[in-house]
This record gives C-alpha cells, sequence and structure tokens, in this order.
C-alpha cells in the first residue's frame, strides 16, 4: 500500500463515520503567536475551544506540519522529521473513548492489515475508562499503564488537559536494544508509537485541582510517514515510497546511486527531509529572512546545500529536487504543482545566495579547524562564529555541526553576547512606536500618564490640555520661549508615529503662546509625544492649548498610506498570492513598501502594477474605515501584518471591492484624491524581499518636471532637442567604445613588453620558478591578464603582482596547475593581504584582493617570498 493510499484510506474511513474531511490546513497558522502548523489540531483550536463551529461536531484530516525541535537529529535516526503528515480524527463535543478507540482498533488492524498479535496498548495510569474499552479488544497483559509524563496531555499549566492512549506495535527483536528492561516505553526502536489517542475531559485549575469538562472532546495523531514505515515493512521512513524517490534522485544528482557510507547516508536522509520542508514552506507563503520562520527557512536550505556540498554536488541542485517533491505530492497537495516555478526560482535565487558565501565561508571555517588543530586547541572563538554568522550567513547551529564532526566546539556565550549588542546597536535606528527599554523615560511615562485620546481621525484640531513635558530627557513643568520640549496632552489630533506612518506637524497655540510641532512620536500604550520649539511665550503643565495638524501635510501622507493599500492589492493580482507585506515607511513626500517577492520587477510587471493602482484611483472609489473585534476582521478576509501585535479592537480600511486591510493610518476619503501613482525604484532588501519606493499626488508632477529638466540638460549638452537625443546618445557611446578598444589594446601592447621582461626575471626558490612585482598603475583587468600570461610563459610557478591603483593597493596571485596541491593561490593571498589591510578570494590557481593601507604592499611583496618557502 502507497502512502498516497494510505492517506486516502484514513481519510475515507472516518468520512465514512460521518467526519467532515478537512484539506490540511497551512503550514503558516491563522494563530501570529504560532510559527508553524506542528500538530492536525492547530487548525481546530477554535473548534476545541467552543469559538468557532464546524457543519459537523467531527473532522478528519491529514495535516502538514513542521517541527524543527529535533533538528539535529534529522537522518540520524529512522523517524525523525521537519516536515511530515499528521492524520487525525477530531471529536468536539460528540463521540468520545469508547468510539475513538473502537475505530483506532478497527482502522489500525482490519483498513491496515496489521496483526493484533503484534499490538500494544499504553494508557494513563489512573484511566480505568480506557482500560476497559481497550480490553474489548486486546488481552489486559498487553495493555501498559503509564504516568503523567509520558501518558497526560496538558495546554499548560492550567486549562484544558486529559489523558491519551498510544497505539504501539511490536517490531520484534531485531529492532530492540535486547536490554533486560526493554519492553513499552524502551527508548529503543522495538516499540513504536503508531497513533496517539487524546481524551480531552478536564480543565486544571490554579491549585492543580482537575474539573470534569462539559464539553469533551477527541484529539488524535498519526504520523503518516511512520505508518507507511510499518505497511511498507521498511527499515526507516526514509525507505517509504514518500521519501525514497527523493533520496533516489538526489543520488542521481551527486553520482553516488551505489553510496553504502554512514556519513554520505545521513547528508541524503537532511537533504531529502529538509527539501520536503523547503518546498512546502514556500508553497505557502514563507520567504527566507533572519526572523522567524524566514529564517527557519534559510536554515533548512543552507543545511541542505552544505550537505550536498558534502555529496560532491558543486551546482545548484535544490530546485531540481524540489521538483520531484511537488511531482510525489500533487496529488494530494495540488497547489505544489501550479506553484512549482515560483518554488525552483525562489529556491534558486537563495541557493545562488548561499553557495559563494558558503565557499568562501567554509574556506575561512577550515583555516580556523586548521588552526585550532595545529595548536591542539578544542574551542572555537565566539568571536570567529559570529564573524561567519554575520559576514557570510552561517546559521550558530550549522558551525557547531561542522566542528562537532571534527571533534570541536565554540564559544556559544561570547557569540550570543556579540549577536545582543549587535542588536541593540539595530534597534537604535529602528523607527516605530517607541521601546521602553531603549529609553528608560519612556517606560516611566508609561506608569505616570493616561494613554492620550486620538481625535484625529474626525477632526483637525482639538482643544487640549498639556499634562505632561519632557526636556532634555526628564520630566519638567515649563518650556520657555526658544526651548525645545516634547508635550503630552489628554486628546490630540496629531497622529503618532506608527504602524509605518510618520507622526503629524501642526501648532499649538493660545493667547500670547505658540508651539511649532515638527513630530509626534506614539510610545508604550498609547501614550502621544508632541515634539515642538517654543516660538512664542512660556508653556506649562495643565495649559489649555488648541492643538492643530498641519493638514496639506496630513492629507499629502494619506494619499502615500491608501496608496500603499491599493498597491498591496495591485501586487497580488499581478504578481501573485504569495506576495505579503513585511514593511513600509509613509511620509509625505514619498513611500516605501516592503512586499516578498522572489526577483525584480520587469518593466512590463511594473508598468501594469502602475496602470492597475492609477486605474483604481481614476474610479474614485470609496475608502471606508470601521473599528471592530479582531475576530470580526479575520472573518472579513481582512489582511493583517504578521508579526504585528493587535488589541482586541481593530481599525479596518476597506477600498470597496479591491483592498481590505486592518490598518490604524490615516486616509482618504475617495481613491481620487490621491491624484496618481508612480512607482520610482524596486530593490531587493534581502533574500526574498524586495522594496517598491513611490510617490503619489503633486510629488508625481515633481518628479515628472524633474525628469523633463534632466532631459533638456542632457539635451543641451549632446547640442540636440529632446527628440534627437537617443540617437546623438548612441552615437557617442559607439565612439566612446572604440576608443577604449584602442586605449585597451595599447595598453595590452605596454603591458606585453613589460611581461617579457618579468618572465625573464623569475627567482628559484627550491626548484620553483618565482615571479614577484610591483608593477605602474595597473587595474584588476589587467593584473588579472598580466599573471595570466606569465603563467602560460613559465608553464610552471607562482606568480604575485602587486600594484596600486587610485590610491588602493591591489594583489593578484597566480599558481600553475602542476602545482596547486602544495601551493594554492587563495592562501598566499590570504596572508598578503594582512599587509595591506585589506582581503580578497578566488581559487587555488588563482586569486585577487585589495586593501587600504597602501605603504603596506611594499612588505606584503617583500615577505611573499618567505610565505611561499614556508608552505
Amino acid at each position: 500500500m502507497t502512502g498516497n493510499e494510505i492517506r486516502k484510506k484514513f481519510l475515507e474511513y472516518f468520512g465514512n463515520k460521518d467526519h467532515l474531511i478537512c484539506p490540511s490546513a497551512s503550514l503558516v497558522p491563522d494563530d501570529p503567536s504560532v510559527l508553524f502548523s506542528i500538530a492536525g489540531m492547530v487548525q481546530f483550536k477554535k473548534n476545541f475551544l467552543g469559538e468557532e463551529r464546524l457543519s459537523k461536531p467531527r473532522a478528519v484530516s491529514s495535516q502538514k506540519c513542521l517541527r524543527t525541535n529535533d533538528l539535529e537529529n534529522v537522518g540520524k535516526t529512522a523517524r525523525h522529521h521537519t516536515f511530515f503528515e499528521m492524520l487525525g480524527n477530531f471529536s468536539f463535543g460528540d463521540y468520545f473513548k469508547e468510539e475513538a478507540i473502537q475505530w483506532g482498533w478497527e482502522f489500525i488492524t482490519k483498513e491496515m492489515g496489521i496483526s493484533s498479535k503484534d499490538l500494544w496498548v499504553s494508557i494513563y495510569k489512573e484511566d480505568d475508562d480506557a482500560l476497559k474499552i481497550w480490553k474489548k479488544h486486546l488481552p489486559e497483559s498487553r495493555i501498559v499503564r503509564l504516568g503523567e509524563d509520558s501518558n497526560f496531555w496538558t495546554m499548560g499549566p492550567t486549562g484544558p488537559c486529559g489523558p491519551c492512549s498510544e497505539i504501539i506495535i511490536d517490531l520484534g527483536d531485531k529492532r530492540g536494544c535486547n536490554g533486560p528492561d526493554c519492553r513499552v516505553g524502551c527508548n529503543c526502536d522495538r516499540y513504536l508509537e503508531l497513533w496517539n489517542l487524546v481524551f480531552t475531559q478536564f480543565n486544571r485549575d490554579e491549585n492543580g485541582k482537575l474539573h470534569p469538562l462539559p464539553q469533551k472532546n477527541i484529539d488524535t495523531g498519526m504520523g503518516l510517514e511512520r505508518l507507511a514505515s510499518v505497511i511498507q515493512n521498511t527499515p526507516t521512513n526514509f525507505e517509504t515510497d514518500l521519501i525514497k524517490p527523493i533520496i533516489d534522485n538526489i543520488k542521481g544528482l551527486a553520482n553516488l546511486e551505489d553510496q553504502t557510507d554512514l556519513k554520505q547516508s545521513i547528508s541524503f536522509k537532511i537533504i531529502a527531509d529538509h527539501i520536503r520542508a523547503i518546498t512546502f514552506l514556500i508553497s505557502d507563503g514563507v520567504h527566507p529572512g533572519n526572523e522567524g520562520r524566514g529564517y527557519v527557512l534559510r536554515r533548512l536550505i543552507r543545511r541542505a546545500v552544505r550537505h550536498g556540498r558534502l555529496l560532491g554536488i558543486d551546482k545548484k541542485f535544490l530546485y531540481i529536487t524540489s521538483g520531484e517533491v511537488v511531482h510525489l505530492m500533487k496529488d494530494a497537495y495540488p497547489e505544489l504543482h501550479s506553484r512549482r516555478d515560483y518554488i525552483a526560482q525562489l529556491i534558486v535565487s537563495e541557493e545562488d545566495r548561499f553557495r559563494e558565501t558558503l565557499r568562501q565561508g567554509m574556506n575561512l571555517l577550515e583555516d580556523i579547524i586548521r588552526d585550532l588543530k595545529k595548536n591542539g586547541k578544542k574551542l572555537m572563538l565566539g568571536s570567529e562564529v559570529f564573524k561567519l554568522y554575520d559576514t557570510f550567513g552561517f546559521p550558530l547551529d550549522l558551525t557547531q555541526e561542522i566542528l562537532a564532526e571534527e571533534n570541536l566546539s565554540l564559544d556559544e556565550k561570547e557569540f550570543c553576547a556579540l549577536l545582543e549588542e549587535q542588536k541593540k546597536q539595530a534597534r537604535k535606528f529602528w523607527k516605530g512606536s517607541g521601546d521602553e527599554e531603549l529609553n528608560p523615560l519612556w517606560a516611566k511615562l508609561n506608569t505616570l500618564f493616561s494613554e492620550t485620546e486620538f481625535t484625529g481621525y474626525e477632526k483637525e484640531k482639538s482643544e487640549s490640555e498639556i499634562v505632561g513635558i519632557v526636556k532634555n530627557n526628564e520630566l519638567a513643568d515649563n518650556a520657555e520661549q526658544g526651548e525645545e520640549a516634547e508635550f503630552i496632552l489628554n486628546l490630540s489630533p496629531f497622529y503618532g508615529e506608527s504602524g509605518g506612518q510618520v507622526g503629524d506637524k501642526g501648532i499649538f497655540f493660545s493667547e500670547g503662546k505658540r508651539v511649532e510641532i515638527s513630530d509626534t512620536k506614539k510610545i508604550g500604550k498609547g501614550i502621544f509625544l508632541h515634539k515642538g520649539k517654543v516660538v512664542k511665550g512660556n508653556i506649562s503643565r495643565h495649559d489649555q492649548i488648541s492643538a492643530v495638524i498641519d493638514i496639506k501635510n496630513r492629507l499629502n501622507i494619506a494619499r502615500n498610506h491608501s496608496s500603499t493599500h491599493l498597491l498591496q492589492s495591485s501586487l497580488r493580482k499581478i504578481l501573485g498570492n504569495h506576495v505579503e507585506q513585511s514593511g513600509s515607511l509613509v511620509g509625505p513626500d514619498s513611500f516605501r513598501f516592503d512586499y516578498s517577492h522572489f526577483s525584480h520587477l520587469s518593466p512590463d510587471e511594473t508598468e501594469r502594477i502602475e496602470d492597475l493602482v492609477n486605474e483604481k484611483i481614476r474610479e474614485n472609489l470609496h475608502v471606508q474605515t470601521k473599528e471592530t473585534s479582531l475576530k470580526e476582521a479575520v472573518k472579513m478576509g481582512a489582511t493583517a501584518l504578521f508579526g504585528e501585535k493587535y488589541t482586541d479592537r481593530v481599525r479596518v480600511v476597506k477600498i470597496e471591492d479591491f483592498s481590505l486591510e486592518l490598518c490604524g493610518g490615516t486616509h482618504v476619503k475617495r481613491t481620487g484624491d490621491i491624484g496618481a501613482f508612480k512607482i520610482i525604484s524596486d530593490q531587493g532588501i534581502s533574500s526574498g524581499i524586495r522594496r517598491i519606493e513611490a510617490v503619489t499626488g503633486y510629488s508625481v508632477i515633481k518628479l515628472l518636471r524633474e525628469k523633463e529638466a534632466m532631459l533638456q540638460e542632457l539635451a543641451e549638452k549632446f547640442k540636440s532637442n529632446q527628440g534627437e537625443l537617443l540617437p546623438r546618445a548612441d552615437k557617442f557611446i559607439h565612439e566612446y567604445k572604440n576608443m577604449e578598444k584602442e586605449l585597451a589594446r595599447q595598453k595590452e601592447n605596454v603591458m606585453k613588453d613589460k611581461m617579457r621582461d618579468l618572465v625573464n626575471d623569475y627567482e628559484d626558490i627550491g626548484g620553483i620558478k618565482i615571479v614577484v612585482k610591483k608593477v605602474e598603475e595597473m587595474d584588476m583587468d589587467v593584473l588579472r591578464k598580466s599573471v595570466d600570461n606569465i603563467k602560460m610563459k613559465l608553464n610552471s610557478g607562482i606568480i604575485v603582482l602587486g600594484s596600486i591603483m587610485d590610491g588602493k593597493p591591489l594583489i593578484c596571485v597566480g599558481v600553475t596547475k602542476d602545482l596547486t596541491k602544495k601551493y594554492q593561490a587563495d592562501r598566499i593571498l590570504k596572508d598578503l593581504t594582512r599587509y595591506i589591510d585589506g582581503g580578497g578570494g578566488g581559487r587555488v590557481d588563482f586569486a585577487v584582493g585589495g586593501g587600504k593601507k597602501v605603504e603596506g604592499l611594499d612588505n606584503a611583496l617583500k615577505e611573499a617570498r618567505e610565505i611561499i618557502r614556508k608552505l
């Protein structure tokens, strides 16, 4: 029976028992507090809590799951995985133990054909009800009572909980540890847990007392891969038809179809496991990144690439292997097939990004490992680990894994300290709603003052009281004319910077008093700090003032903010539903919008996006705002930003049937108020994340005028009019290229004359021809050609050339192929660039580098002979 057939039988069996057959939920759950779906019950959480109801009180599913808590064991054991499928049947206050046990036993023994003689059952030690039911199906001698640690499920210290029962198969002596105490509960592979049945029947209070639940639930889970391994009689899950074809694919790519080496076997299994997770994660909208889900995906890709390298796969390959995953799983998950090209493109992008840094990083790590062993040391410095992480993108666990293979370890404490310091530095430049950790005063303000009442959705002006003044980061009673300060009001029409939107500007005034407000920040629980300068009179606490926003500035911000909503919907319609907002900064003059996508926008895509946004602007759509509960907003289908913390009450911004988002910002009343929209740039800011910068309204006219002026200036420089500018420019470029070719030809002739002298001026060191010279003002391209020419003339030898170009020292190293086993160009270069405060890289036969320290070049060339001699 194939894995697909097992899955189908399970769903059909419970479907015939009047269960609602539910498709797998995404690996990315609706609950923003959870990274991934880790069990079948995750998508039914609200049903278990009674918050939502399905059309039936019982359900069945095969759920995609992802867990990373045992990542280091993947490939080394028979059954550890990151990605797996969990078969489960569920009851929400409907049937309970009797039916759950009976159907579980019937499915395993009759539908799957597993002999009852091989089966055992574990129950919670105090669950006499379960014992009574199980005795109807197998002898009491094969029913084992176990304790709370293994057979009692809890959601946490308090809340819903209950006993559980596991169906276990005895795989025989050959799979066991043969220990005297080997029995159900042993950690060896003999007694394999197949299916866990959870009976949620209690609520645990704060005193630890159990109270019966009014609604008793059933939650079961069985790994598809594990069941397939038993049915197909394979030694591990990796030999099942769900995974083995992927391993065969990798073996073919590595030309290792007949491998038997244990390390290679582990690498095959790790790649096969990880590519399943990678393929499904990308299909479900996750992109490689440095935090959260994106970081998990990036770790998996980089671990897989590294194990591919260990197998000798030096080309991009994961995208090919992901195609095998799509082929195997497309019947159960048809969305994989429709997203196949996108999945492959994103994997290729991340592989390209990492392969070069992996090569450079591995060179550095191998040097460190070599030095540690040479000096008899076992511990890699945390600073070196951090450099690998920060410069080459090596996750900590990847470095740990490589070191463990060499019986070495690392200083994790120092690494974590350096990482935390980096995060602190980064937070100093973070623009957001305030971080009390970085400003102790803000934490104090949070306790002293109430939340500022925001009136700016409806009003441009409010009559307010100044309840707090901050000068020089300290609380004050007043601010005098000419002083700058931050003011706290009881209520304010000023929008405080948050959610990516900048704060408002404006004025405070009363008789004889005036403050010009340049910025507004929202901190803590919702206190607004209005930053301004007193330009008339003195301002004191409890003064009554009129607070008026700069309405022109506010409208410009609103135009840009509403445009981000139109832009996100347009991106999703034109590029695909994988597009998700990952950040924004909305100001009065322009805005930027960060979004998930794997490649830069083509001119055609840019034009289509601009056209769609401008079409919606011309349609003058109504922009509606509504305050509602978070639950109701999600039901409406409102788009939320993952990672954003939402309160129970949220604001929904709806642009007719085109856009629906959770948003607390300020917006135009109708899209026609935006005027016009124009994309200025689109650039990648991290793997899978891009940034669009755009302008709206009057800024579009300003941009067009600037471009018109630039075109006119260019036309004048080319002594042309704008209509003839392109052909005149083409003619100039053609003439310029001809001049460059002639100059390059002359340089090459000069270089050849110099090279003849250099070839004849070689030294003999230990029977090796060595050329070490400083040459006059050669750029890197000429240096490369020079080294290649000398290598060709020498037939066998080592060449080191140095030059100074544009005030910077350059070094080029070449080694003929016959000498590379002992002499590596990249290693020689690494030692030389220390003298010029620089770096570089290359291959064993050719390497180039540069630096900052001009005066060090002569020393580097002087020491080159000694460095070569020591090798």
